[in-house]
């Protein structure tokens, strides 16, 4: 019975640091941010209804600066190019309908830096009205995959501004795997791509103020609740940041939490399922121990 004292006294006082102390600690290292769920109250909701045969038309002017790569549409520019010109490369459209909530994309379009609630976003308005604005949301729509994997939304939502060295991703692509020349043992190719992406960073630095960070280890370093409201809304956790506020749904903010997931802690899922095993074991041990001690402690009472 003593050791069962004991054990109680241990486990009540092991509760009362991780459900008492540690969250309050935490409430005061760290405000806490109610999010939205990804609706985006504060914009109003659409009152006219899409067209997309229009919308194919007016999204023809988008091209000057964004390749449609699903409709046969490339960029008029590289990446590199397009970061010397604009700060940073223009996304491909192909899979935005079905990554962006239709009323942000829509009010997007509308007043860009309004609706990112970030004064380093320099995208001009795309649409005259709020009829156009609809019609241009309802041709994406309707050309966007039916499904996006995981890796495909990170690139569209995140990929642009952040490198991923875990998953070998950089602002401009993946590192090509080259191999280094036979006579000189210097891989030209390497050497190309790096001073490409150099170029790239040093452009976007400069257009946000600072290099974004490598998002390898984020999921990681960051609580889901963090990344989730960040992501959604930049400025409810880091006020003044360049990152501007993307639009993703809920869904496609869930596939790119699933991408950093499996590239920043691949072995999760592999530790997920040696848990019950682990607690198995000591709870085996436990039994087998208390076993043991009635044992060599038989008749000493």
């Amino acid at each position: 019975m003593k050791e069962l004292k004991i054990l109680g006294i241990v486990v009540v006082f092991t509760l009362i640091l991780y459900w008492g102390v540690e969250p309050f600690a935490h409430s005061q290292m760290h405000k806490h941010v109610e999010g939205d769920d990804f609706k985006y109250a504060d914009l109003p909701a659409l009152k006219v209804k899409g067209n997309a045969e229009n919308g194919k038309a007016l999204a023809a002017a988008c091209v000057g600066c964004h390749s449609i790569k699903s409709q046969g549409m490339a960029a008029p520019m590289d990446a590199v190019t397009s970061a010397q010109t604009y700060g940073v490369n223009p996304p491909d459209l192909s899979d935005m309908g079905a990554l962006l909530d239709e009323k942000f994309f829509a009010h997007f379009l509308l007043d860009p830096a309004k609706v990112t609630k970030s004064k380093h976003f320099a995208m001009p308005p795309s649409a005259g009205s709020e009829q156009d604005a609809a019609d241009i949301v309802a041709y994406f729509k309707s050309i966007a995959p039916k499904e996006v994997s995981p890796k495909e939304a990170y690139e569209a939502a995140c990929g642009r501004c952040h490198a991923n060295r875990y998953a070998k991703w950089t602002q401009i692509g993946e590192v090509p795997k080259t191999k280094s020349n036979i006579k000189t043992g210097v891989d030209l190719e390497a050497l190309e791509f790096k001073k490409k992406v150099g170029t790239y960073e040093n452009k976007l630095a400069d257009y946000m103020g600072k290099l974004p960070p490598d998002l390898s280890i984020i999921i990681r370093a960051r609580s889901e609740k963090f990344l989730e409201t960040f992501v959604e809304d930049p400025q409810s956790q880091l006020p003044g940041t360049a990152m501007p506020r993307v639009g993703l749904t809920k869904e496609a903010y869930e596939k790119v939490k699933a991408y950093l997931e499996e590239t920043g802690d691949p072995s999760k899922p592999k530790r997920e399922a040696l848990g019950p095993w682990v607690i198995g074991y000591f709870i085996l041990f436990a039994f087998l121990a208390f076993l043991w001690k009635k044992s060599i402690w038989k008749g000493h009472h």
